[in-house]
């Protein structure tokens, strides 16, 4: 008995230990009676005792220096409704023989026997123990392990608990329902609000502080949003929904803003202050219904009694007074205003009774006195005649610019002849512009041409160079002929020599 005892030492702890890991399974003695027997052989054996000196039949103990010693900070990491994670420092000594790994045991809350979790010792020092049931509780320790067995084990303090993880109420209002929810008269309002918590939250809605009316809004809630809902909104449903997730002493809220709008009245009344030269003084009183919100402005119009087409003069305009400006003279007009809000403009406009006549003004016109300009002028020449330099045989023009008034008479000449009716010329002026045209020129059309303007007030005149030149005029001299025409013969004392 004696050796079986020394031989199951390592595996339970060092044997400086051996006390302890005997008094871990004595806690539940009473329960059952065959732990307790087994130990009570183990004291009562004093037979064995005196072969004690044969040390060769019986396995030493090993010191307590080979064993490593206990684990430091053996901490609960985290608990889920599922699994547990511990964690450990590595002892202060590691024993001679150096560490093999961690040995890792389970104790059930009313039991007797540590369960081992990892079948061999583990290098880690973190631990997760997962699929476990709801409602268990037990116990954890760990030891360090050598090859000459396992040390003193680290034991938590407390048991662990697996249960439900409680996660508080938390509800996540949408972005748009974060400002306040507009909707007009007749629309449907559905409000889906998203919250979460563990396990499910009761959810419950208010109006104002009031229970809602069952009749006109409903709700439904599961597991992971709350929805509102109302077929037809009336203005009666505007206010503050306040929505509460509880769980057990725990809850979260969420208000929303809820505005239902309709298009406001027309203003109460309208008047016609003042009419004076083109414009018209108006003045009305606010309507009596804004259609649940306020309102944005008025617009103004204007119609032509003769047409009766309204034409819109003011929008969006703010004051209840305004001057309607630019009537048209002998006209009579009607006016009308309408109120504007988020909805629209009103279904009606309050117009008024009487007409604005826009009446003529009497006016004299003085007439200024029309003084005649005489633009009277004397010839003048604004471009003159230019020198002009030619080809025998193609037609060449000569032009200036003549100012006078009355029109002047213009008469063209060469070397002061006048050459009116030559048809060798043609003469034309146009919007002061006088030209002469000499077709197919030749050297004998050489010569100066003047253009003459005379009207009643006076007289000028232009004068020009033309200088025909070409080949065909020639001249003989001693060494031969040069520049002499081929249309002129030569005469015979040139030519014969004689």
């Amino acid at each position: 008995m004696t050796g079986k005892a020394a031989s199951e030492a390592p595996a339970s702890g060092p044997g400086e230990n051996t006390s302890e890991v005997a008094q871990v399974p004595a806690e539940p003695a009473e329960e059952g009676a065959a732990s307790p027997r087994r130990i009570t052989q183990e004291e009562q054996a004093p037979e064995p005792t005196p072969p004690a000196p044969a040390p060769a039949a019986a396995k030493p103990v090993p010191p307590s220096e080979d064993l490593p010693s206990i684990p430091l900070q053996l901490t609960v990491e985290d608990v889920s409704d599922s699994s547990v994670t511990v964690s450990w420092e590595p002892p202060e000594r590691l024993g001679k023989l150096g560490l093999q790994g961690y040995l890792l045991e389970l104790r059930r809350e009313g039991a007797s026997e540590w369960v081992p979790v990892n079948a061999r010792p583990v290098m880690v020092t973190q631990q997760t123990l997962r699929n476990l049931a709801l409602g268990d509780k037990f116990f954890l320790r760990v030891a360090a392990v050598s090859s000459a067995g396992a040390g003193p084990p680290a034991v938590l303090d407390q048991p662990v608990h697996i249960r439900e993880i409680v996660e508080p109420p938390k509800i996540r209002v949408p972005r748009h329902l974060r400002q306040t929810y507009i909707r007009e008269v007749g629309e449907t309002i559905n409000l889906q609000i998203p919250f979460q918590g563990n396990p499910k939250p009761q959810a419950s809605w208010t109006h104002n502080g009031r229970a809602l009316d069952s009749q006109r809004v409903s709700v439904h809630t599961g597991d992971k949003d709350s929805i509102l809902f109302i077929r037809s909104s009336q203005r009666s449903d505007s206010g503050r929904y306040e929505l509460t997730v509880r769980l057990d002493n725990l809850e979260a809220r969420a208000a929303i803003d809820i505005l239902v709008t309709e298009k406001p009245g027309p203003p109460s009344s309208i008047k016609l202050l003042d009419v004076w030269g083109c414009n018209a003084a108006l003045e009305w009183t606010p309507p009596q219904d804004t259609g649940n919100t306020e309102l944005l402005g008025y617009t103004v119009q204007k119609a032509d009694r003769k047409t009766g087409q309204w034409f819109t003069v003011l929008e969006r305009y703010h004051p209840t007074t305004c001057t309607v400006s630019d009537l048209v003279v002998g006209n009579s007009y009607s006016f009308r205003v309408f109120s504007e809000n988020l909805c629209g403009l009103s279904t009606s406009a309050a117009v008024t009774k009487e007409l604005a006549h826009i009446q003529k003004a009497d006016t004299t016109t003085k007439l200024k006195r029309f003084v005649a300009r005489d633009f009277s002028e004397a010839p003048s020449f604004t471009q003159p005649l230019v020198d002009h330099t030619t080809t025998p045989g193609y037609s060449t023009q000569l032009s200036c610019s003549v100012r006078a008034s009355p029109k002047p008479k213009i008469i063209w000449m060469k070397n002061n002849m006048n050459i009116q009716g030559d048809p060798k010329y043609r003469a034309f002026s146009e919007q002061g512009v006088c030209t002469l045209e000499i077709r197919k020129p030749s050297p004998f059309d050489s010569g100066v041409y003047t253009c003459k303007a005379i009207n009643v007030l006076g007289e000028a005149t232009a004068d020009c160079r033309l200088e025909v030149k070409g080949e065909g005029w020639r001249r003989v001299s001693p060494w031969g002929p040069v520049g002499v025409s081929r249309r002129c013969p030569l005469p015979s004392r040139w030519a014969g020599g004689g």
